[in-house]
């Protein structure tokens, strides 16, 4: 019998840990799923734009031309700095392997940008190099880190191959549906693609003209650092939201389990 109680006290503790945690992903995943929803209109239009002025111009700007020859390619795995979320980080991981392979495959070099101490930590525990890491701040992202991030893979993808360029960028992360369904996705960053296809005319309609103030230039290089960086946020701000998500279904049905237990060793201890 004490033996019995001793458990009991021990998963009670322990009930409480993953109660307060539930609570606590609860209420921070209202306010993670309110940034998604308050990002992504901007995200879109930001998008639309610069895919406008992409399509409709004819000039060819460093972040929407295709290099002839693509030998590396930038891989950006975002998962979380902590644990307690189920199969959050592992599913991101997962996908972040199986793009890397297909990379491979086509006979480019990968080159991972971590953000996330679980990234860093799948990394360093199997001795494979990476280029840049980031992490401490999973469950709360700030803009200026999406810029910074954005900086540094611009920057190495507007480089020479010789000098340590990369060839196109593409995002590992986790899409946010729904408090229940939070799915691993994979978007190409750079170069720019024009991701509005059903904005594209009917092939009797006229084709619309454009004329820009300042030139096409100038338009291209103000808003293509924004759409890098904002949708950088946007996926980083789904990838908060889904999380949280994640750390709240895991933390009930630890809560849950730690009831069952307690139920367990009570009737054991009452027999």
């Amino acid at each position: 019998m004490r033996v019995y109680r001793q458990r009991i006290r021990t998963v009670q503790a322990t009930k409480k840990i993953t109660r307060a945690m539930e609570l606590i992903a609860a209420s921070r995943v209202v306010k993670a799923r309110q940034r998604v929803i308050e990002s992504s209109p901007y995200a879109k239009a930001l998008t639309r734009a610069v895919s406008a002025v992409a399509t409709w111009s004819n000039v060819e700007h460093p972040l929407t031309t295709e290099h002839a020859e693509v030998r590396r390619a930038a891989m950006v795995v975002i998962t979380s700095d902590r644990g307690l979320a189920g199969a959050y980080s592992s599913a991101v991981l997962k996908e972040s392997e199986r793009l890397a392979e297909l990379l491979r495959e086509e006979g480019k070099e990968v080159i991972p940008y971590l953000v996330g101490r679980k990234a860093v930590a799948f990394y360093k525990f199997r001795r494979r190099e990476f280029t840049q890491e980031w992490s401490g701040f999973s469950d709360n992202p700030k803009f200026e880190i999406a810029r910074e991030i954005g900086q540094r893979i611009t920057d190495d993808f507007i480089k020479d191959y010789d000098a340590g360029g990369v060839d196109e960028v593409h995002v590992v992360f986790t899409r946010f549906v729904s408090m229940v369904t939070q799915d691993p996705d994979v978007i190409r960053l750079l170069p720019l693609e024009v991701v509005e296809g059903d904005e594209v005319p009917e092939a009797d309609e006229v084709l619309p003209l454009y004329e820009f103030e300042p030139s096409a230039e100038q338009v291209l290089d103000a808003l293509l650092p924004k759409y890098v960086t904002e949708r950088l946020f946007n996926a980083l701000l789904q990838s908060a939201a889904s999380e949280l998500a994640a750390r709240q279904r895991a933390m009930k049905s630890a809560t849950d389990n730690a009831e069952e237990l307690i139920r367990k060793y009570t009737r054991l201890a009452n027999q």
